[in-house]
């Protein structure tokens, strides 16, 4: 059963995640912020690497825009650690274990996967403006090049 897409001008689903810390993440605190959040398979995978290293290495022209960045799988708080020290990332990694903020974005959900349909999580990219509201949401991105398609899409170079 997949969740309804989420559509440019909904309210974007509130959650509170661990980090790799164990530290709570409230999206309700990032308010008057620009937030960009993606949802991955799987930590230190070949594509989510790709992308994560793809969001680091643009970090700065995101943040300088005034865009937070977060991350978002289905990993617990230690493996996201192992992660972020492994490929030196630089912003935050968040913990979703049982699968509902995913639910709440419809990022998990039925997808094809070498023919077959599978249940799984839903590669996808939400921005989300400083009211709470979402501006974008870009659903099974491919993880290599989407991170430049996102940059162009915003405007930013």
């Amino acid at each position: 059963m997949s969740q309804p897409k989420l559509q440019p001008g909904d309210p974007a689903p509130d959650f509170i995640l661990p980090d790799a810390n164990g530290e709570n993440v409230a999206l309700k605190d990032l308010r008057g912020k620009r937030v960009i959040l993606y949802f991955y398979p799987a930590a230190m995978t070949p594509g989510c690497t790709k992308q994560a290293c793809d969001f680091r290495d643009n970090l700065g022209s995101l943040t300088t825009q005034g865009f937070t960045v977060l991350g978002v799988s289905k990993d617990k708080p230690a493996k996201l650690q192992q992660f972020i020290e492994r490929d030196a990332l630089t912003f935050p990694l968040l913990s979703d274990p049982d699968l509902a903020v995913h639910q709440a974005y419809g990022a998990y959900g039925e997808k094809q996967n070498y023919g077959k349909t599978i249940t799984g999580v839903l590669r996808s990219t939400f921005v989300i403006s400083p009211d709470g509201e979402i501006e974008k949401a870009l659903y099974n991105v491919k993880a290599t090049g989407h991170v430049a398609r996102l940059l162009k899409e915003l405007g930013i170079s």
